[in-house]
């Protein structure tokens, strides 16, 4: 680490503090060239997938797209706000847990469905009708004849 002081690339630990959250440590450095004291934070990076479009494009991550397609879809429903908070998260720790440099916009996409459908199925519907680009009524009866069965699983949801 260098001195921000002197430049010098000579510094020394005096002290190290994990942070109440434990999410970050303070360090405190003393240059050994000028013998200036200085504060440094280590925190971890996560780095979220890029997100691959359905032409082939390319984006950054973006929660705030995230949360107002969430929005949209539970618009005036009775959803708490916690419970799309953790939502998000869960999506993200699944992006995180992929462990890949990019992943499909449709996987993200498949995520959100999985979420709203444990939220709220009329935002389910929603957000499917839009998503899945229905085209009359026979998709919605489709989906929601799929929604009526008595124990809805993962692979029984609609395609």
């Amino acid at each position: 680490m260098k001195c921000p002081f002197c430049h010098s690339g000579d510094t020394q630990v005096i002290d190290s503090r994990v942070s109440e959250a434990g999410d970050s440590i303070r360090r405190r450095r003393r240059c050994q060239a000028c013998q200036k004291r200085f504060t440094t934070y280590e925190t971890v990076e996560l780095r979220l997938p890029q997100i691959v479009k359905n032409d082939g494009g390319r984006a950054e991550f973006d929660e705030n797209k995230l949360r107002i397609g969430f929005h949209r879809a539970l618009h005036k429903r009775p959803v708490e706000t916690h419970a799309v908070d953790q939502a998000i998260s869960s999506i993200i720790q699944q992006l995180l847990s992929l462990g890949e440099r990019e992943v499909p916009s449709r996987t993200v996409g498949e995520m959100v469905m999985e979420e709203l459908y444990k939220l709220d199925q009329i935002a389910y519907i929603r957000f499917a009708s839009v998503y899945r680009s229905f085209n009359d009524l026979t998709d919605f009866h489709n989906v929601l004849k799929a929604m009526e069965s008595p124990v809805p699983k993962k692979t029984d949801k609609p395609q």
